[in-house]
């Protein structure tokens, strides 16, 4: 008997998830909002989370479980996209907790807005315990509108896990792109922000959680790269122009970028993107992130904070690198008083 066509399709990708899993998938489970399938791709997990989501598959026939080996997260979004068979996809991560009306809330507004191919919502922060986890940044933009001018400010633009889209729409410019880890949600807005509108509910129907072995975390720097090139091919394709990493698996070395864009200025444009982001970072500082900042600073480059960061360095356990950021500061000041 072939199975009716779900309203929602909510698409998680699990590696290694056991702590958080069982409290983010019972919040789907417990969604106001029931005609849904629910597609969980155990992405090789070595610890209990294939067993975790076998046993809630095993009491709810809308939870099918796909295990394999490890792909990677963007293989597994692409999986998960091929697999779902209804028209919008709401995604979700195996650490965060969606609030009850999250889906009655964002399939409302989906109905009333077919314009709208995108649409997050706002999150509530907290930590691994599930505790408040201030941050001091702005709320996810909420009409298109206020979404285009984030992206020209570098705004934070959408919580990934909290987003319910159109799949044919995402599906019809290629899905998840490969080249862009650890920023793949950044760079798929950007690419529809030319086909469609994107907005975000001024609702906190999302609890995102913040830990320290996150992706996010675990890969920041890499993060920050990758997500400055996305933004630069955006200016691209908005100019008219070609976007050179429209095919690529993987992104080059940033010293690579003025090649791959064919003009100058690129690496130097993501260094001064990335360096403000890195100042605070033990884990930036202490691995690639002080090559990106020195070399930023040794091309002339300023930021606010850079002497600070001199003491950070100290702080940190690093004094070599404060000694050598301090040797950089001295001739970049140098040059620009000569």
């Amino acid at each position: 008997m072939q199975r009716s066509v779900p309203t929602i399709s909510v698409v998680m990708s699990v590696y290694n998830g056991e702590r958080f899993l069982a409290a983010a998938i019972e919040s789907v489970l417990a969604q106001t909002f029931a005609d849904f399938e629910f597609l969980i791709i155990d992405d090789g997990s070595f610890d209990a989370s294939r067993n975790i989501a076998a046993q809630y598959a095993a009491r709810d026939s809308r939870i099918h479980l796909i295990a394999r080996e490890n792909q990677g997260l963007i293989a597994s979004l692409n999986e998960l996209l091929t697999a779902a068979r209804a028209p919008l996809v709401a995604r979700m991560d195996a650490d965060d907790i969606c609030m009850p009306l999250r889906f009655e809330r964002q399939l409302a507004f989906l109905h009333a807005h077919p314009e709208i191919g995108v649409l997050g919502t706002w999150a509530e922060d907290i930590d691994e315990n599930g505790a408040p986890y201030p941050l001091n940044i702005e709320d996810h933009p909420v009409d298109h509108a206020a979404f285009i001018a984030g992206i020209e400010s570098g705004a934070y633009l959408m919580c990934h896990p909290a987003v319910m889209f159109r799949r044919e729409l995402v599906q019809s410019v290629g899905g998840y792109h490969p080249a862009f880890r650890h920023c793949e949600d950044l760079d798929l807005w950007l690419r529809l922000a030319t086909r469609t509108q994107l907005a975000n509910l001024p609702e906190r129907l999302l609890r995102y959680r913040h830990y320290s072995a996150q992706v996010s975390q675990r890969h920041a720097t890499e993060q920050q790269i990758n997500a400055a090139i996305a933004r630069i091919a955006y200016a691209e394709r908005r100019a008219g122009r070609n976007d050179p990493t429209a095919g690529l698996a993987q992104l080059p070395p940033i010293d690579d970028l003025d090649q791959l864009f064919s003009k100058p200025g690129v690496a130097h444009a993501v260094r001064a993107r990335v360096a403000p982001a890195l100042l605070y970072s033990r884990k930036a500082l202490g691995g690639d992130g002080f090559t990106i900042l020195s070399r930023y600073v040794r091309e002339g480059g300023r930021c606010p904070g850079l002497w600070r960061t001199v003491v950070r360095l100290v702080c940190f356990g690093y004094p070599l690198r404060a000694l050598r950021l301090t040797a950089t500061l001295l001739t970049s000041t140098a040059h620009r008083l000569g």
